[in-house]
């Protein structure tokens, strides 16, 4: 019998009618999801070369957010200009927990720089 995909387990309990909070539960408590949802991440972490601290300090919920931290990697790898490096550092801040911190950080540090006096 042919293993369900993540997308396939997740498609049975819409069908059954769960949303939100009722079918992250149930997801929550299927063995064979967190199974996969498992294998996927140790996937990602290898392609992307992810360290463990990166696990532990970004949100890494999607495919996407792998693949963000990967491209973040090469391109530190690369001779960046101060403006791109810089860039490529606030980027990296959208995966943490608590993103809208760093943009309010920027925003006030643009609000001040353009105060009118």
């Amino acid at each position: 019998m042919k293993k369900k995909s993540l997308q396939e387990i997740e498609d049975f309990y819409v069908n059954k009618g769960l949303i939100g909070n009722s079918l992250r539960e149930a997801l929550e408590n299927d063995g064979d999801y967190q199974g996969l949802l498992e294998e996927r991440k140790k996937e990602l972490t290898k392609r992307f070369d992810i360290s463990a601290d990166e696990q532990e300090r970004y949100v890494l919920s999607t495919d996407s957010d792998y693949e963000i931290l990967g491209k973040i990697h090469k391109l530190e790898k690369k001779p960046l200009s101060n403006k791109d490096s810089y860039l490529v550092q606030f980027i990296r801040t959208q995966l943490e927990e608590d993103w809208r911190l760093p943009l309010i950080k920027e925003l006030n540090r643009l609000l001040s720089k353009y105060k009118r006096g």
